[in-house]
């Protein structure tokens, strides 16, 4: 490299130029073009809203896709997707979920769940109703609780046989931690 400063530039080198080959043309083929594809025919991984740990919120949820709760909520939550209320977060009213994850604090019934995992730190003050039902030591639940009963078993009970069966399938815990 010079000090000073050349009156005439440095002659670039000619890059060369390459052209891609043209297309060769198809014949005709007696096949249809395809059609293009649905817009919904790949259903997309559901959605997970998120209500952040220094929120508080008062109103409905409704919908499908996923729902995290770090901070409280005052209301209903009814999705078609998974409930999932972190641990330190408060929600009060009822839940309607496919699956609830609980490592909060629940003051509410959850009507309508496919599976409930209460974890270590979870607290329920309200009935829970339930397909399957996971509860780690150390949390606690207080209300009643329906278990392992199908939409179809319920129906089919009668008003008589009714309060037995619910008895003998149910639990009632006041207080302290579940096993």
């Amino acid at each position: 490299m010079a000090i000073w400063k050349d009156p005439t530039p440095a002659a670039k080198p000619e890059s060369h130029r390459f052209d891609p080959p043209a297309p060769k043309p198809e014949p005709a083929a007696s096949t249809p073009p395809p059609s293009p594809a649905p817009i919904r025919a790949v259903e997309a991984a559901a959605r997970e809203s998120i209500i952040a740990a220094d929120l508080t919120i008062e109103g409905k949820i409704e919908g499908a896709g996923h729902v995290r709760i770090a901070g409280k909520f005052k209301g209903d939550v009814r999705v078609q997707g998974n409930l999932t209320i972190e641990q330190g977060a408060k929600v009060s009213g009822g839940v309607t979920a496919n699956k609830v994850t609980l490592a909060g604090e629940l003051n509410g019934n959850v009507e309508s769940a496919q599976q409930i995992e209460l974890q270590q730190t979870g607290v329920v003050n309200g009935d829970l109703k339930t397909g399957s039902l996971t509860v780690a030591a150390g949390s606690r639940i207080r209300g009643h609780v329906e278990c392992g009963w199908s939409e179809k078993d319920s129906k089919t009970l009668t008003p008589s046989t009714s309060s037995t069966s619910s008895a003998s399938s149910s639990n009632k815990m006041e207080s302290g931690s579940a096993a």
